[in-house]
């Protein structure tokens, strides 16, 4: 790995095409390039905060945490394809509250359909499964979901595809959708990469996308879950690259043309937009996407919306339980966990952790959560301890590390190499390579965050051959 991926860019070293590091000069480059600034924006469930969506592993108000004290092989498990065979009604207990309509887009959103509108977005990547840059507007032929999303649903026996108005009855009526499809009666999924699943085709194909962009954006994420956190780094070496994050991840910052903009992503976004010069523009879009009344519910701040959110993820754990209940246990299925509970290896039987990450509702992940303590991310990881080997981030031009690909910290998949820590555990901030860590990586890929390990193809994008095998393990 080169110099320039390993080593924070040292203040009075220049930048080679900006003309400094800086939101007002990412803004004269824009404007610069026009229609050619081919930009390709990577987001997370930081983007989603706002909105009101719980993230999953927050200590606090992460889902998980408040799942773990339910009968469940682990917390994980309403995101496992194995189990939700056997047990769909836990997630659709979340469905239910998760589904695309009850939450709004945020300013992030909007400023990304914004620049569609404008002809300056080449790619939209996001670890995200709600659904909102559809609803803010962005051409679904831009975005790629990564960890697929509720958009669509089919059968997990035939595959047959469900109509998407039966999907919303289902849901909101509490009931477990089931394939109409003669002879068949499979229960039916949204398309959401559960841990057992591959990620899907389009993220591969897209891939090259990012080797075509004059300008990378990402937004809400924490990078760590592969192979998605490898991304930034399939962008060219004289690309310039931006961060609007809580914290700087990966290898961000570590170019001489990388900007940072650290803080909150509605911040960030509006900072931007002013040097833009499009700021006024922005929020009347967005205002009329979302409405003057929820527009003001996510301006009135964190502390209301933490209220809020810790009130949702109450709600969430409390429907699952009763959904648990009404599972009458007995000594011939071995109890509400059925063939979980067989013996491990055994035929059937889920291994002890996911195969791949959970989705998060937003992919939402709390993007703050330290790379050391995968537990504080909203991504859903699953442990998977067998995995330790070390991995760094890809560079410009090369392939993506093999690993585990899901959601991470930000409500979405996980992982980037291995942190240099400090005396006092944190994550030092010369260090430079890829936050992932084996613990990380244990976290797994989240539901359409696969946690299958992906080999490298030829063509310098990672392959899922090797998901069944992985799945099996």
């Amino acid at each position: 790995m080169g110099q320039a991926e390993s080593t924070v860019i040292n203040d009075s070293d220049p930048p080679t095409v900006l003309t400094e590091r800086s939101l007002s000069a990412v803004a004269e480059y824009i404007h610069r390039r026009g229609e050619e600034a081919n930009i390709v924006v990577l987001t997370g469930a930081g983007i989603s905060t706002a909105a009101g969506i719980p993230d999953f592993r927050s200590p606090k108000t992460g889902l998980y945490s408040n799942l773990e004290r339910l009968n469940l092989p682990h917390a994980e498990a309403v995101f496992d394809i194995s189990y939700f065979r056997v047990h769909p009604e836990p997630f659709y207990v979340l469905a239910q509250e998760l589904y695309p309509g009850r939450f709004h887009p945020t300013v992030s959103h909007a400023f990304i359909s914004l620049l569609a509108q404008k002809g300056l977005l080449l790619k939209l990547f996001t670890q995200n499964i709600d659904c909102l840059e559809r609803r803010a507007g962005v051409p679904p032929d831009k975005i790629v979901e990564a960890h697929g999303s509720f958009a669509s649903q089919r059968c997990i026996e035939c595959r047959a595809e469900f109509p998407d108005g039966a999907m919303r009855e289902h849901v909101e009526g509490g009931r477990v959708p089931r394939c109409r499809e003669p002879d068949c009666d499979g229960i039916v999924k949204p398309d959401i990469v559960f841990f057992g699943e591959a990620l899907p085709a389009v993220f591969y194909d897209s891939w090259p996308r990012v080797a075509d962009a004059g300008l990378v954006i990402v937004l809400g994420t924490s990078l760590s879950v592969e192979p998605f956190a490898s991304l930034p780094g399939a962008a060219e070496l004289g690309t310039p690259r931006l961060l609007i994050n809580k914290e700087r991840v990966g290898s961000l910052g570590c170019r001489a043309d990388d900007v940072l903009a650290l803080g909150a992503c509605d911040d960030g976004i509006r900072r931007l937009a002013d040097e833009l010069g499009w700021r006024d523009e922005l929020e009347a879009h967005w205002r009329r996407v979302v409405g003057d009344d929820e527009a003001e519910r996510q301006l009135r701040g964190a502390a209301e919306q933490e209220d809020a959110v810790e009130d949702e993820v109450n709600r969430l754990a409390e429907g699952v339980e009763s959904a648990l209940k009404l599972q009458e246990p007995s000594a011939q299925d071995g109890g509400i966990l059925g063939d979980h509970d067989a013996e491990k290896g055994a035929p059937g039987a889920p291994s002890p952790r996911p195969v791949s990450p959970a989705p998060d509702p937003s992919d939402a992940v709390e993007q703050t959560a330290r790379a050391e303590t995968p537990a504080t991310t909203s991504a859903a990881k699953p442990d998977t301890s067998t995995h330790s080997e070390e991995t760094t981030p890809a560079e410009a031009g090369t392939e993506p590390p093999q690993g585990r690909a899901g959601l991470g910290r930000d409500g979405s998949p996980i992982h980037d190499g291995t942190p240099s820590k400090t005396a006092e555990g944190g994550v030092s901030p010369r260090a430079c390579r890829g936050i992932d860590t084996s613990e990380q990586r244990q976290q797994g890929n989240t539901a359409g965050h696969n946690a299958e390990i992906h080999e490298p193809s030829q063509n310098g994008r990672p392959s899922n051959e090797n998901t069944a095998k992985q799945s099996q393990q």
